[in-house]
C-alpha cells in the first residue's frame, strides 16, 4: 500500500469523524469496525457479523446500518431507515422544546391603587391582557398607604374588577390575598380545550 494511499485514507477518516456532528450517527459506509453486534429492524438481535455480512443485510432490506454504540465491544449497529429516525428524533426534540417554552411562562408584574383613575386602569388592562393572550402569567398587586389600610375592600373591588374584565382569556389562580400592606392575585391564561 503507497504511503499517500494511507494518509488519504487517514485524512478521510478524521474528516468523517469531524464531519460528524454529535447528534448524527455513522451509517453504512462510514462505520470501519470489522465486526459488529447486529439489531434487526424490528429490534431482534441478528448476531455478530464482519461489516460487509452487516451491510449486505441492510442492503437486502432496502434500509441503513447505523452504528448505535461505537464504544460496545463489538460495537453495535441497528438495521434500520435512517432518515425516518432522524425525522423522529427531531420532532420529539421539537416537542419537547415546545413543552419546555411552555413550562417557562413569563410573569408580568402590574401595581394598582386602590383609588385608581379610569383612564391608568384602562391602560394596564389593555398592556395586561396583550402578556395574557401570548401565555404569561400576570401578578396584580396593591400597595395601601397609610389610612388605605382601613378601606381594604376597595383595593379588593380594582382586583375582581380586573380579573373580571380579563375573565374570557384569564383565569384567576390566586385570589386577592393581604399580606402586610401589600395585596396580591395572580391571573393565568386560559387554557386551550
Amino acid at each position: 500500500m503507497d504511503i499517500n494511499c494511507i494518509h488519504f485514507s487517514f485524512v478521510l477518516e478524521v474528516f468523517c469523524i469531524a464531519n460528524n456532528k454529535g447528534n448524527q450517527l455513522l451509517i453504512n459506509e462510514q462505520i470501519k469496525a470489522r465486526e459488529v453486534l447486529v439489531i434487526g429492524p424490528n429490534g431482534e438481535q441478528v448476531g455478530i457479523k464482519s461489516i460487509e455480512d452487516a451491510r449486505t443485510l441492510a442492503s437486502y432490506a432496502a434500509l441503513d446500518l447505523v452504528l448505535m454504540n461505537p464504544n460496545g465491544n463489538p460495537p453495535v449497529c441497528k438495521v434500520m431507515d435512517y432518515n425516518k429516525y432522524r425525522y423522529e428524533k427531531n420532532k420529539k426534540e421539537k416537542e419537547a422544546l415546545k413543552k419546555q417554552r411552555a413550562n417557562q411562562q413569563e410573569l408580568k408584574e402590574y401595581r394598582l391603587s386602590p383609588v385608581i383613575d379610569v383612564g391608568d386602569f384602562e391602560t394596564k388592562l389593555k398592556n395586561a391582557s396583550k402578556y395574557l393572550v401570548k401565555g404569561d402569567k400576570v401578578k396584580l398587586t396593591i400597595r395601601f398607604k397609610g389610612r388605605q389600610m382601613a378601606h381594604t375592600e376597595l383595593g379588593r373591588e380594582v382586583l375582581e374588577k380586573f380579573a373580571d374584565r380579563c375573565k374570557e382569556f384569564a383565569e384567576v389562580q390566586d385570589t386577592p390575598k393581604l399580606d402586610g400592606r401589600v395585596m396580591s392575585m395572580l391571573l393565568v391564561p386560559k387554557k386551550e380545550k
